[in-house]
């Protein structure tokens, strides 16, 4: 039997706020180049107002992803590349360094 994961409201708004932010657009600009008013994009993320189905395959045509991509939870939302995470976890003293370790095991269930 296959397994589901139900996507909330909060997943669909951060997913949009990252995916975004990661093509480095801000709300104004998307919501303009989409036909809508300046705060269209801005009123989705905070939860103020919904989209259509077809509002939402036009964003994920601008954002250059599939619904099935957009939808995805094994896509992390993190703008943080491999770099600068390392740059932080080298900051840390050797006692903060295993407890982050243990930490991020116990997060993603890693033995």
């Amino acid at each position: 039997m296959e397994e589901y994961s139900i996507i909330t409201e909060e997943f669909f708004r951060d997913r949009l706020r990252f995916l975004r932010n990661e093509r480095k657009v801000s709300a104004r600009e998307m919501s303009l180049a989409l036909g809508q008013n300046e705060t269209y994009i801005n009123k989705i993320e905070t939860g103020k107002c919904s989209t259509t189905i077809a509002s939402f395959l036009k964003i994920c045509e601008y954002l250059n992803v599939s619904p099935e991509y957009f939808f995805n939870p094994e896509i992390n939302n993190t703008i943080l590349t491999d770099r600068d995470l390392l740059r932080i976890f080298h900051r840390l003293t050797p006692h903060q360094s295993e407890y982050m370790i243990s930490f991020l095991k116990d997060l993603t269930h890693e033995n």
